[in-house]
C-alpha cells in the first residue's frame, strides 16, 4: 500500500505464501535461538484472553528494540465442522522508534511457522541426534508444520499421524509419502516406538497413555494454552525432564503441567528455553517441551523478513 500526500508511510501486506517462502525453518529456528539467548524476561508482556461468541480472541503484544507488534487471534473450535480454520489471525508490525505501521502479516501462517519452529528449537537441544521416528497427534496446519519443522532439525524417516479425523490424517500421510517419507495413519499406542512426539490438537484431555513413552524420547506439547486443558497425562510428565518457554507463562497457562503438579508446577520445571540455549542440560527418563506461545516469538520472526527492512 502506498501513502498519500502528507499521509502515513507505506506499509506491506504479507500473505501466507510470502511468509512461508522467506521464513524457512532453518531461518526461523536460528532467529528464535538468538532471541531466547538474548531474552530479557522483564520485557515480556502478558497476552489478553477475550471470550467471543465462537470461542476466544487473543491479543498478544510484544516490544523489541527495533519493533512493536501485536497478534490478533481468533480461536473457534466449532469451525472444524464448518470446514473453516480453527485458528485465524493477523499480525501488525510497527516501527519501534516512530510507531509507524510497517506491515500486516498473515497471522495464521506466522503462528504455524512460529509454533513449529519453537518446537524445532527445543527438539534441537532435547531430542537424540539420530531421532528418525516421529508420531504427530493432529492432522491440521500445526501438525503438518511440525512434521516439516522436525525434518529440518532431525533425520526423520518415518511419520505416524494420529487424528480423530481420518480424512485429514490420510491427506497428511499422502503428502508426506509424496515427499519420500514412510508415513501412515496410526493410533495413540504408536508412541511406544517414537523418538519424537508432537501433540498439535484441540483436545482438552490427554491424547495418549504416558506409561507407553519409551526411555529417551522427546515430546513437544503445543495444543493447549489454558490451565484446565491438557494433551499429556500425569505419567507423561512425572518422570520427564521438563522445559518451557518461561516459567511464568507455564504456571499461568500450561494445563499439561498445572493439572499434574498443582502448586508445585514452577518447582517441577527443569529449565526454560533461555537456559537451555545457554547451555543448561536437562535430564529425565524422557524430555517434554511444553509450549504455550510467547508474543515475543512472533515479533522475532516478523522482524526477519524483507518487509521489516
Amino acid at each position: 500500500m502506498n501513502a498519500g500526500a502528507g499521509g502515513p508511510a507505506a506499509f506491506r501486506v504479507v500473505d501466507a505464501q510470502e511468509l512461508f517462502s522467506e521464513l524457512t525453518y532453518p531461518v526461523a529456528v536460528a532467529s528464535l535461538e538468538q532471541m531466547f539467548r538474548e531474552l530479557d524476561p522483564g520485557t515480556l508482556v502478558e497476552r489478553s484472553h477475550v471470550a467471543t461468541p465462537g470461542g476466544t480472541l487473543l491479543l498478544m503484544p510484544a516490544v523489541s528494540s527495533e519493533s512493536v507488534g501485536v497478534k490478533l487471534v481468533t480461536i473457534s473450535p466449532a469451525n472444524q465442522q464448518l470446514g473453516l480454520p480453527t485458528i485465524q489471525a493477523s499480525y501488525v508490525v510497527f516501527d519501534g522508534a516512530t510507531g509507524s505501521l510497517r506491515a500486516v502479516l498473515d497471522g495464521s501462517a506466522l503462528t504455524a511457522i512460529r509454533t513449529a519452529a519453537v518446537s524445532a528449537l527445543a527438539t534441537t537441544y532435547l531430542a537424540a541426534p539420530d531421532a528418525s521416528r516421529l508420531v504427530v497427534f493432529g492432522a491440521g496446519v500445526q501438525a503438518s508444520s511440525h512434521v516439516d519443522a522436525m525434518r529440518a532439525v532431525r533425520p526423520i524417516e518415518e511419520v505416524v499421524v494420529v487424528s480423530r479425523t481420518s480424512a485429514s490424517a490420510e491427506r497428511l500421510t499422502e503428502r508426506l509419502a509424496a515427499d519420500g517419507l514412510r508415513a501412515r495413519v496410526g493410533g495413540p499406542e504408536d508412541v511406544r516406538h517414537a523418538h519424537v512426539i508432537c501433540t498439535c490438537t484441540t483436545s482438552r484431555t490427554p491424547v495418549f497413555d504416558g506409561t507407553l513413552l519409551p526411555s529417551g524420547c522427546h515430546v513437544n506439547a503445543v495444543g493447549t494454552y489454558t490451565t484446565d486443558a491438557r494433551e499429556l497425562d500425569d505419567a507423561a510428565v512425572h518422570d520427564a525432564g521438563i522445559v518451557v518457554e518461561t516459567r511464568e507463562a507455564a504456571v499461568a497457562e500450561a494445563g499439561d503441567l498445572v493439572m499434574a503438579f498443582g502448586a508445585s508446577t514452577a518447582a517441577r520445571i527443569d529449565a526454560d528455553l533461555r537456559e537451555v540455549v545457554r547451555g543448561t542440560v536437562v535430564q529425565g527418563r524422557h524430555t517434554v517441551f511444553k509450549s504455550v506461545g510467547l508474543a515475543i516469538e512472533d515479533l522475532a520472526l516478523a522482524g526477519v523478513g524483507s518487509w521489516a527492512r
